[in-house]
């Protein structure tokens, strides 16, 4: 029942990550987004990977339950792409305020 619950939890955070990463596409500028902020989560879901490695129950039962980890590392893909987006953006920026 806890990798349920925690299942639902990673779903509930992660379903906002896919609309996030195309309004960062479509936006083409940082202004707005915080570096900080997004490092903060992308460590924070590294430090729960992490911990489902180090969790010896987790571990030994780990073919029943694989997907709660597929939710861990599909938000920290999505995290991931958030950031290199947040990059590419404020370069984008950073030309724009050159030409203006």
């Amino acid at each position: 029942m806890s990798e349920i619950l925690e299942i639902i939890m990673i779903v509930s955070f992660g379903a906002s990550w896919p609309m996030n990463v195309i309004k960062s596409y479509k936006a083409r500028t940082a202004k707005g987004k915080s570096l900080a902020f997004l490092l903060l989560i992308f460590f924070g879901y590294i430090a729960g990977i992490a911990s489902k490695f180090m969790n010896e129950a987790y571990m030994a039962s780990f073919s029943e339950k694989w997907y709660v980890l597929f939710f861990y590392f599909l938000n920290l893909c999505m995290v991931g792409a958030d950031l290199c987006l947040y990059f590419r953006n404020r370069r984008l920026d950073k030309n724009n305020e050159a030409v203006s």
